[in-house]
């Protein structure tokens, strides 16, 4: 295997048009959105009359009403979703139920799709490590999961049985977590008086190893990896889900590179990594601060970093925040506990999480990168647990304020990670937008259907596991912009240009 420099992947220029990836999905409209609505209109023997405030859908005696996202018009850009929720239940009665898929479950004899694992060389001594179910037969979609920070790609094993019966999908650790840790101490100690020295942990040795000059664990290094990870393992373009730290990866990654992307969902993507400046962004200010995060770390560095590792792996410490993180304490947490458990146990464990801590933010921003994600036309899709201590639903509205078309779930209840407590809900919602897309937009986006004229849809999701029924709320903030003025529009465009084709 070709072993590839350390310097950063460069980011790819902003330009106005996508390739081919742009040219199959997106003829005319906005991620295929008008067409996900069009689909169902099509598809209901309604009569339309349009109004002033809105139109009507008249038909199986019903009425329905388009409602605007009106608190997006606001000042502060921030939905008020419980008074959305709220109005709409009074003017619409009870929220409908929808019945969807349970995880496949091998003890009652359905069958999910087989794991295997794969280990990939891409810098000296280091194996990335990953997961992977599914196939690439018959041109089925590839998707690739990023996990956030402590964890790793076993975080995705619900996605990897369930998804991979109908994708190729794919897990990775990030350099410096999960199973993607160094395979040797990057640093060395000056032998003295025969000590031949006997610390139980890596990277605090008196110099750096030259394979690992110039490491740092940092965001720029993770997108980094994940590119050449696509480009040389996958060899396709992707769809890409990130969660907490790897849906700000998954962000930057697609900014930099639009040419490797389908698609990218968001999983309560953490908007901002790391304390300290970036050298390339504010020079002067960087060179205040001793440690970027290279190796070898500073002793005085390794005191403090040692003091903070040693309670966050406490196995309390581990339970405690499983517990903050995840709304349903019913949730089994057991494997997710002993994976990251087993991980703090590597001898390079704490100098990948002091790495981590020292190393600099990004040389783009979350909002930069999301900037340059909308001007490259890159689909994004938002998934978000309500209950989520850490990252609250307010900073995936404020995404969506920014990115209008791209469709917004809410899920409740769940917190910081929806994919691993309500696997189900975003399984069902992945494999409808992925099916919007690949369609061009023909195939409805998830609980839009008979409702397309509404931008403000509620709906309760209704799944069996372990033989017990469970029911999750999904809130759906598609666009602001009515569907009739999209179709008048259209259609006043394309007969003026059958008008001026005849005078």
């Amino acid at each position: 295997m070709e072993i590839l420099s350390s310097h950063s992947a460069p980011c790819y220029p902003i330009v106005n048009s996508r390739k081919s990836v742009s040219d199959r999905r997106k003829p005319k409209f906005d991620h295929g959105y008008v067409r996900s609505e069009l689909w169902p209109l099509n598809n209901h023997n309604h009569n339309h009359n349009h109004n002033s405030s809105g139109f009507y859908l008249n038909g199986h005696n019903r009425t329905f009403k388009s409602t605007p996202i009106r608190a997006l018009k606001a000042d502060e850009g921030v939905i008020d979703a419980k008074e959305v929720l709220e109005d709409m239940t009074k003017r619409r009665g009870s929220i409908p139920k929808v019945l969807i898929p349970g995880l496949p479950d091998d003890s009652r004899g359905e069958i999910s799709a087989p794991i295997s694992s794969g280990s990939w060389e891409w810098k000296p001594k280091f194996n990335i490590h990953y997961e992977r179910s599914g196939s690439k037969k018959n041109g089925a979609p590839q998707v690739l999961f990023l996990p956030g920070f402590g964890v790793g790609s076993f975080h995705y094993e619900k996605q990897l049985k369930d998804l991979g019966q109908d994708y190729g999908v794919w897990a990775i650790d990030f350099l410096g977590q999960g199973m993607s840790l160094a395979r040797e101490d990057p640093t060395r100690q000056q032998q003295q008086d025969g000590d031949q020295g006997d610390d139980p942990f890596w990277g605090f040795g008196d110099e750096t190893e030259p394979w690992a000059d110039n490491l740092v664990y940092s965001i720029d290094l993770w997108q980094e990896q994940v590119a050449y990870f696509i480009q040389e393992v996958i060899k396709e373009p992707i769809y890409i889900v990130g969660n907490s730290l790897g849906g700000y990866v998954a962000l930057y990654f697609a900014a930099c590179n639009p040419h490797l992307v389908k698609g990218v969902t968001l999983l309560n993507a953490t908007p901002f990594w790391g304390f300290f400046p970036n050298p390339t962004r504010n020079p002067r200010l960087s060179e205040m601060f001793p440690s970027a995060g290279t190796f070898p770390l500073p002793l005085r560095v390794r005191k403090i970093i040692e003091f903070v590792w040693e309670k966050i792996r406490d196995p309390r410490s581990i339970r405690e925040i499983l517990k903050q993180v995840y709304a349903d304490h019913s949730t089994n947490i057991d494997k997710v506990f002993s994976r990251i458990l087993e991980i703090t146990e590597h001898p390079a464990a704490l100098a990948s999480f002091a790495s981590i801590m020292l190393a600099p933010q990004g040389k783009l921003s979350f909002g930069e990168a999301l900037s340059r994600c909308k001007a490259q036309d890159v689909p994004i899709c938002l998934m978000y647990g309500k209950e989520d201590p850490w990252v609250r639903p307010v900073w995936g509205l404020q995404v969506k304020k920014k990115l209008p078309e791209a469709p917004y779930y809410q899920i409740s209840p769940a917190g910081h990670c929806p994919h691993d407590e309500v696997p189900e809900v975003v399984n069902y919602l992945l494999r409808g937008w992925i099916k919007n897309l690949e369609s061009q937009g023909f195939v409805a986006l998830p609980l839009v259907d008979d409702e397309s004229g509404r931008f403000d849809v509620a709906k309760d999701l209704e799944y069996v596991r372990d033989g017990k029924k469970r029911s999750v709320r999904v809130q759906f903030y598609g666009s602001e912009t009515s569907i009739w003025s999209r179709l008048t529009s259209y259609f006043n465009t394309q007969f003026q240009d059958v008008k001026i084709k005849f005078m």
